[in-house]
């Protein structure tokens, strides 16, 4: 028997409720500051960090699980060999593209000078490395530039909410558009996101020709957002693994289940959830409404979808309230 929502009230009629449980992919990485020097014991790491080596670690604007304590046992490792460890917001125009608006947000993050036990050095200034094809400037934090004989970014690998290839979101976006500061997100969505597919892996490889950074740690997360996976991936090979490891997330990453869903009720949206507030590629929905389900096989097609509440992280911004119903 189908009834519409009328129906259902007027003859007092509900279909049989069944409470269940979804049990997520649950992949966990264990023990972080072990998990870290595991990765910098390898020859990418101990070859390019010695005595003295100013080492630049970056830092983005997104919740990701436990970074705090990546960025704290990559600082310690990174003294045990020598160098000499230095933080830098690594997130485009986030924070309010203002120094102390991206020093601010580390901090909700608990990423702090006296928690890291290193500077955390922040500024929008740039420099200009030159351009991509002639058309897109390529921008990149003046003081990673100036101040590091080596830059390590440290960035989560993850399915984009507005864009799918074989390079979304992770090291590959952090080291074209975050490191670019509000300069380099703004050249980047000037272009929009159709172009993205192609911008970030030919700015990303351009700026590597051009820094030196020999290695960059990939983070991936499991269904319940927890960190499962910390992985060194070479500089030069970073371009070929991190497909390889966004696969990897999308298999982990939380899906509902079933091939139809009348309501789908979220308790809570917010930036530190997704920058959408919601995960498109949860929810089924993107920015144009409806995700191209035929590209990416997308499943359950969701009728109406309900927000509850924002998240305290959030702090009030509702951005992403639209894809709501």
């Amino acid at each position: 028997m189908t009834l519409n929502g009328l129906e259902v009230f007027e003859r007092g009629t509900f279909p049989k409720w069944l409470k269940v449980r979804q049990k997520l992919d649950s992949t966990d990485v264990g023990d972080i500051p072990a998990a870290v020097a595991r990765e910098f014991s390898r020859p990418e790491v101990t070859n390019a960090i010695s005595s003295g080596t100013r080492v630049c670690l970056t830092a983005g604007s997104r919740g990701v699980d436990q970074i705090d304590k990546v960025l704290k046992a990559c600082v310690s490792e990174v003294r045990k060999l020598g160098g000499d460890p230095f933080i830098i917001p690594a997130m485009g125009s986030h924070g309010g593209a203002t120094r102390e608006g991206q020093l601010e947000l580390l901090s909700h993050y608990g990423i702090t000078p006296d928690l890291m036990g290193c500077e955390i050095r922040a500024s929008m200034e740039t420099v200009e490395l030159g351009s991509v094809n002639g058309e897109i400037p390529v921008f990149f934090d003046k003081i990673a530039y100036e101040q590091a004989d080596i830059v390590i970014p440290v960035g989560r690998v993850k399915p984009h909410t507005d864009f799918h290839g074989p390079i979304e979101s992770g090291l590959m976006k952090m080291i074209a558009i975050g490191l670019g500061k509000q300069k380099g997100a703004d050249a980047f969505h000037r272009e929009g996101f159709n172009r993205f597919l192609t911008l970030i892996p030919a700015v990303g490889l351009f700026t590597l020709s051009h820094v030196n950074m020999p290695f960059g740690i990939a983070l991936v997360e499991n269904g319940y957002s927890h960190l499962s996976l910390i992985e060194v991936v070479p500089g030069p090979k970073i371009i070929d693994r991190e497909p390889e490891l966004l696969k990897l997330a999308r298999q982990r990453l939380g899906r509902l289940p079933g091939q139809q869903i009348d309501i789908l009720f979220v308790d809570e949206i917010g930036k530190n959830i997704s920058g959408d507030g919601a995960d498109p590629n949860v929810i089924n929905r993107d920015i144009s409404g409806l995700l191209e389900q035929s590209e990416l096989n997308l499943t359950p097609s969701i009728h109406r979808v309900i927000f509850r509440d924002l998240t305290e992280d959030t702090q009030g911004n509702a951005c992403g309230v639209g894809l709501g119903d």
